[in-house]
């Protein structure tokens, strides 16, 4: 992570709360402004990385995507976190995301994570929160149905919530576990949210409001696709397998046939970046496949 500007030590996760449980650090930058001005904002994502996915789907849905150029760091974790390729950052030249982070704040400390949204303009990062990102892009005109619509924003806001604790995050929680007691409670959570999203879509509804998609779908489709790839292996959340719950199976291949989301899914990255995880993964052996885990 940075300390005051300078990169100090080597990439971890994260920092555990003492008691062996995964804890996340709050995002960084939460300027919450977007002008609609296409090409004005670039955006910066690994693609193995489930909340970056979110934005690109966000975009994809909306039919923004070729509003905003994105620019993809290399799928193996360096030891200075996110690194680019030669020319794939082609703003600023940067070796590194974290060098994004000190160039908009030269003191900077915390982590320097995707997604990343700079604005060309004013020549800084304005946003690497997921869920804003999300707001702001769906909140941009456009022919396609909002993703938050106003009706449903209660419960959709604790649909998100849950889904959050116990899925998204929750295999995070699982796999960077630390103590026997911080992974149990973590899988746990894990398989009760599959297990209460597989019987609430087990009535034929395609979204999980109904017959409308939502954000909430898209944060579920992000988890899922990695699940038989990254977490039902690497992570350890294997009670069952994604293929033991149909319905969901069917909505993570509902959500995938949408125009523009195929687009945004590599499951080489996805592979090549997790399994370059040298805590969970010492070795560095990345699995052949499967190819498409959806089938």
């Amino acid at each position: 992570m940075l300390v005051n500007g300078e990169w100090n030590g080597a990439w971890k996760p994260s920092d555990d709360d003492g008691d062996g449980r995964f804890v996340r650090k709050p995002s960084s930058f939460r300027d919450r402004t977007l002008v609609d001005e296409p090409g004005r904002y670039h955006l910066y994502v690994a693609l193995i990385c489930p909340w970056a996915h979110r934005v690109r789907l966000a975009l994809a849905l909306k039919g923004r995507a070729a509003d905003f150029p994105v620019h993809v760091v290399e799928p193996e974790l360096s030891e200075q976190g996110w690194a680019f390729a030669p020319g794939a950052d082609p703003l600023h030249g940067s070796t590194h995301l974290w060098q994004l982070y000190t160039r908009t704040d030269a003191s900077y400390t915390g982590r320097a994570t995707v997604p990343l949204l700079w604005d060309t303009r004013t020549d800084r990062a304005v946003n690497n929160e997921s869920a804003d990102l999300v707001a702001m892009i769906d909140a941009l005109p456009s022919e396609h149905p909002s993703l938050r619509p106003a009706e449903h924003l209660p419960e959709l806001d604790a649909l998100n919530a849950d889904l959050y604790t116990r899925l998204n995050n929750g295999v995070y929680r699982a796999g960077f576990a630390t103590t026997q007691a911080a992974y149990d409670h973590a899988v746990t959570d894990v398989f009760a949210c599959m297990e209460a999203l597989e019987a609430r879509l087990a009535d034929g509804r395609e979204w999980l409001l109904g017959d409308r998609l939502t954000e909430a779908d898209l944060r579920l489709f992000a988890t899922l696709i990695r699940f038989e790839t990254a977490y039902y292996t690497l992570f350890k959340c294997s009670r069952r397998r994604l293929s033991e719950h149909p319905a969901l199976l069917a909505h993570a291949r509902r959500f995938l046939a949408l125009p523009g989301v195929a687009e945004t899914v590599s499951f080489d990255h996805i592979r090549r970046g997790y399994f370059s995880i040298r805590r969970l993964n010492p070795s560095g052996i990345v699995p052949s496949g499967p190819e498409n885990p959806l089938g």
